[in-house]
């Protein structure tokens, strides 16, 4: 890295983890409810995974990696539906609309809590600025 990190640089970064965050929640409620013809192909809700990034004494986050959750498909007799088996059985996505309208909630308010550090930021060196004028 060129030299320690701003306020800026951090709220940045926290912002583009909680875009990835939403942006998987948004895909897992837009596959809520679609099925597939076996259990291997149904989709499992996305789930991304966060480290932390230090510089120094300041820390920051970044997405590591975007994985497959563990809640298995739900499989649902449906024999007149053009994707099902041999048994005449669907596999419904794994994929909990409750958990994911939380998830989505809870993003939504850090990404307004970091742009409300990056206006205040923003303020205080404008502040700042024209204390030496």
């Amino acid at each position: 890295m060129a030299g320690p990190l701003s306020v800026y640089d951090i709220a940045g970064r926290a912002m583009a983890a909680q875009m990835v965050r939403l942006n998987t929640t948004a895909s897992n409620l837009a596959n809520a409810g679609s099925v597939s013809g076996s259990k291997e192909t149904a989709f499992r809700s996305l789930k991304p995974v966060f480290e932390t990034v230090r510089d120094g004494d300041a820390a920051t986050v970044r997405v590591k990696q975007v994985v497959n959750s563990q809640v298995e498909p739900t499989k649902r007799h449906a024999p007149d539906h053009p994707l099902a088996d041999a048994n005449g059985d669907v596999w419904e996505a794994g994929v909990d609309s409750a958990a994911e309208l939380v998830e989505m909630i809870e993003t939504a308010r850090q990404y307004q809590n970091v742009v409300q550090v990056l206006q205040t930021a923003k303020t205080l060196t404008l502040d700042t600025i024209r204390m030496g004028k």
